[in-house]
């Protein structure tokens, strides 16, 4: 089987990556020239752990290809997945899909026998179906299906997600289209993965309510947080506690600066637009929305008063920038809203990211030294501030970090760090649904009565 995957970001390049590993033999197609040419030569247009070394492996098998000839590479192909961004508009609602309906107009006329057109993008509801009519208008002698494919995947772990995930979601309106994704689809389902079959209607509504729903978790266990840290409770032993629930489950209930990346933000309001469009608004995907736009500046609002009210005139070490670790992606991350918030009241940066100082040179300015090491992001700061759960930043040499800080003041955003760990090496460490540890002052978790340990 021959596939052509036109679009090599994110979803673009792991998807062809992967079934290629799967032995089919996969084209991937990109109008960016500089993009192609590095691919070609083995440079990796993403971060993702383990992708360099699959593309390398499958190129040499001659199962991987990169080209800028779309033409060429649908005319052979069985199966063309489309996967091109789809960012939001100008209204900051729906899906922008200009760069979307230009490939398909592309692909329909290239089209040169029976070809499957396989819509990876994420669109409003509707799309697919319009898709299908758009092709046939182009090339009247096309033989074509359109099938929607929603992908899932999460950055930092996308190549298990694809080749392990929870189901694959497919609408479709032809028994050709639905016998040629079975056959494409047979490896990962003899892994174990659950294939289903919908109309193309419910596959875009898949998409946007499953986002929807994670990210109305987060946004919830956030606002927890916000509680806790009144009343005196652990956030961490609360979500624990619901996450035990079998009806709930524990996943996405870690409490944080909100939620970023190139889907969650993006997928939430389209659906709040959605909903509104077609006179059924949500009021809960409304106040996820809004809930989650708040939150991130309420992080920049702790920064500041964990270190007095003032941060002018005073240096913040800045430990992760990505909005999640295992990425390079900065797409709506928290770091976004809280550096230039926290430059805006007076403060200088030193700001390190294992994998993001790139694309945050690109969208930040302002006096911000971009350090090499964590240590040189430490270093004469008078407080530090983690916002991204790097590995690295979990286990630092907490003795080492006080004689690098001017004051032993920690703002831990993603509570990596256990409480009386801080309170031993004399820190004040403010984090998130939790007490603060004040040096000197005595608090609850002393007892060692909660489930973590005082974590």
């Amino acid at each position: 089987m021959q596939i052509a995957v036109i679009g090599t970001g994110y979803v673009g390049l792991v998807s062809g990556v992967c079934f290629s590993e799967f032995g089919f033999n996969v084209t991937c197609v990109d109008n960016d020239a500089d993009k192609i040419a590095g691919l070609q030569q083995g440079i990796m247009s993403i971060y993702e752990a383990g992708l360099e070394t699959m593309v390398a492996k499958n190129r040499q098998a001659g199962r991987l290809s990169f080209t800028t000839g779309l033409a060429a590479a649908v005319a052979q192909a069985d199966i063309v997945f489309v996967a091109v961004g789809t960012p939001s508009d100008a209204s900051g609602d729906l899906p922008d899909t200009d760069a979307l309906d230009a490939v398909v107009a592309q692909v329909a006329i290239a089209i040169a026998k029976y070809t499957l057109v396989v819509i990876k993008s994420t669109v409003p509801v509707g799309s697919n179906r319009a898709i299908a009519k758009m092709i046939a208008k182009a090339n009247p002698n096309a033989d074509f299906d359109v099938a929607s494919n929603p992908e899932f995947l999460r950055e930092g772990t996308a190549i298990a997600d694809f080749m392990s995930p929870d189901r694959v979601v497919v609408g479709i309106d032809s028994a050709r289209a639905k016998t040629l994704m079975n056959k494409l689809y047979e490896p990962i389902c003899l892994n174990g993965a659950k294939l289903l079959f919908t109309t193309f209607e419910s596959a875009e509504m898949i998409k946007y309510a499953a986002n929807t729903m994670l990210a109305m978790r987060i946004a919830f266990i956030d606002e927890m947080a916000d509680i806790c840290e009144r009343v005196g409770a652990n956030i961490r032993d609360v979500a624990r506690g619901v996450g035990l629930d079998k009806r709930i489950g524990d996943k996405f209930l870690q409490a944080g600066p909100g939620y970023g990346g190139s889907c969650f933000p993006k997928d939430t309001r389209a659906l709040r637009r959605i909903a509104a469009d077609t006179g059924a608004p949500s009021r809960l995907v409304e106040a996820t929305v809004a809930s989650n736009d708040a939150r991130k500046a309420r992080m920049a609002e702790k920064i500041i008063a964990a270190c007095g009210g003032s941060v002018a005139g005073k240096t913040i070490g800045i430990l992760g920038l990505t909005f999640k670790p295992g990425t390079d992606d900065m797409r709506e991350s928290a770091s976004l809203v809280i550096l230039p918030a926290l430059l805006a009241a007076g403060a200088k940066i030193r700001a390190y990211d294992p994998q993001g100082m790139k694309e945050a040179a690109k969208l930040l300015r302002g006096d911000i030294a971009w350090c090499d090491t964590a240590v040189a992001a430490m270093e004469n700061a008078d407080a530090l501030a983690i916002l991204t759960e790097w590995n690295e930043f979990r286990s630092l040499d907490l003795k080492k970090v006080k004689t690098l800080l001017r004051t032993p003041l920690i703002v831990d955003l993603r509570n990596i760090y256990k409480r009386q760990d801080m309170q031993k090496y004399g820190f004040h460490y403010v984090s998130i649904g939790r007490q603060e540890v004040i040096p000197g002052e005595p608090w609850i978790a002393d007892l060692n009565i909660d489930s973590e340990q005082a974590a």
